[in-house]
């Protein structure tokens, strides 16, 4: 594991003081086009209207094709990708299936490396990375044991940006304390796509499920657009660790679904990160990016804070997590930093002292900055305190990358007086940060 100890840091705010909140690593996680997956080529999203005869007439020239040619092809395509990726005969025979069953397909017939060119031929390999890696969010593991010294185990969530600005969902575990120690899991040579298996079918609710390889690990994991909806990107996860009124807990994350012409928000979810739901939502309050759940009810209701209008924040309740309509103002800009508008960073978290959330606000020559709001913990309604001038913002080197002057985090990890903070920069890379909550609140007005 990669070990690093946080170092003090001030940053400017809008004014030029100095604020010394977050200690910053040194650390950063930046894209990497050499990251290779294998991922279903999608004719549907290529030619609407004419896919299912375009797939047939692909299958049917494979099956036109002489035995010796078909295999000779196979080694071909074997030679040239078997080492770059894990069990890839396995994943044409899964990519097969897929498409067999679209197709209405008999495969008795087909011989093994019918099949597998088959499944090769709709597949393509992708550099999920290859532009940027950022918008980062961050819970606790489900397995917390043989951990001492208050050392919490975190799955971590990146939006990596590859070819024609796609986004997709990437992981990575490690440990972090409160004592600034942070390590993060080896990542491994090899990265594999979570798959739709030929077994599942998209349910009435439109939920599709999605399967980790069983020999990946999560930091080896990508989550690719499977839908339609989500043919442009699954953009900003937000994740949060629900605690349900059993006391059962579930990750839940909310994420934006772009289809290259609309967007809609999306839940995702999982007890194991091995199998994830993906469920759309509904409503019209579900229409607009940057939801964040909170992590359990609050007077029997679910709860959100949400940006309907592109500039203000937004309370919202349901009684489904998957239906969200309406809202009521919670938040306006106030200060020079935030003018241009705010917005959450990620799920509100739970202090004594009421509910800790994250914001961002855009100023001028849309500069980012990082803020918080303290709301009441029984009635998140109630603005008790927020921070006039900003915590983090854009400065020196990390103004520069994909997307400059901006930085951005969709979620932080509270470690007891702690803030554990991953966040973007510049749309480029993932920083490290950690501060002292009551630092935090003492900046609040």
């Amino acid at each position: 594991m990669l070990r690093h100890k946080a170092r003090a840091q001030s940053d400017e705010s809008a004014d030029g003081r100095t604020l010394p909140i977050f200690r910053r690593l040194d650390q950063r996680l930046t894209a990497d086009p050499s990251r290779v997956v294998v991922r279903p080529f999608q004719l549907s999203w290529h030619a609407a209207g004419i896919a299912s005869s375009r797939g047939a007439k692909l299958v049917s020239d494979v099956l036109g094709m002489e035995r010796q040619a078909v295999e000779r092809s196979l080694a071909t395509v074997l030679r040239d990708f078997e080492q770059r990726h894990w069990q890839i005969r396995r994943v044409f025979e899964t990519r097969f299936e897929q498409v067999a069953q679209d197709l209405q397909l008999d495969p008795k017939p087909l011989s093994e490396a019918q099949r597998q060119l088959i499944g090769a031929y709709f597949s393509h390999e992708y550099s999920f990375q290859a532009a940027a890696l950022m918008n980062p969010s961050i819970v606790p593991h489900p397995d917390q044991s043989h951990l001492g010294d208050g050392m919490v185990r975190f799955i971590m969530s990146l939006r990596a940006v590859g070819e024609g600005h796609i986004s997709s969902i990437a992981f990575r575990d490690g440990l972090v304390g409160p004592d600034g120690r942070f390590e993060l899991s080896p990542e491994p040579r090899i990265a594999t796509a979570a798959i739709v298996q030929p077994r599942q079918r998209i349910r009435e609710d439109g939920t599709l499920v999605v399967e980790r390889d069983r020999d990946s690990t999560l930091s080896g994991t990508v989550l690719f657009p499977v839908t339609p909806a989500q043919a442009n990107g699954l953009e900003d996860l937000r994740l949060t660790q629900f605690i349900h009124d059993d006391g059962e807990a579930e990750w839940i994350g909310t994420y934006t679904a772009y289809s290259g012409r609309a967007i809609r928000s999306e839940l995702l979810r999982t007890r194991d990160f091995r199998s994830f739901s993906l469920v759309p939502m509904t409503g019209t309050a579900a229409v607009d990016k940057g939801m964040a759940l909170f992590p359990r009810k609050i007077g029997g209701r679910y709860r959100m804070v949400g940006r309907q209008d592109g500039k203000n924040l937004y309370l919202l309740e349901s009684g489904r997590l998957s239906n969200w309509s309406g809202g009521a103002r919670l938040l306006e800009p106030r200060y020079p930093w935030e003018f241009v508008q705010i917005g959450n960073c990620g799920p509100p978290i739970e202090l004594e002292e009421g509910w800790l959330l994250l914001t961002h606000g855009v100023g001028p020559m849309r500069k980012y900055a990082l803020g918080a709001v303290l709301l009441d913990r029984d009635d998140p309604s109630r603005v008790l305190a927020r921070t006039p001038e900003p915590l983090l913002a854009a400065a020196d080197h990390d103004r520069e990358g994909y997307v400059p002057n901006v930085v951005y985090t969709c979620g932080a990890l509270r470690l007891g007086n702690v803030l554990f903070l991953p966040y973007g920069l510049a749309d480029s890379s993932v920083a490290f940060a950690f501060a002292d909550i009551r630092d935090i609140l003492g900046r609040m007005e």
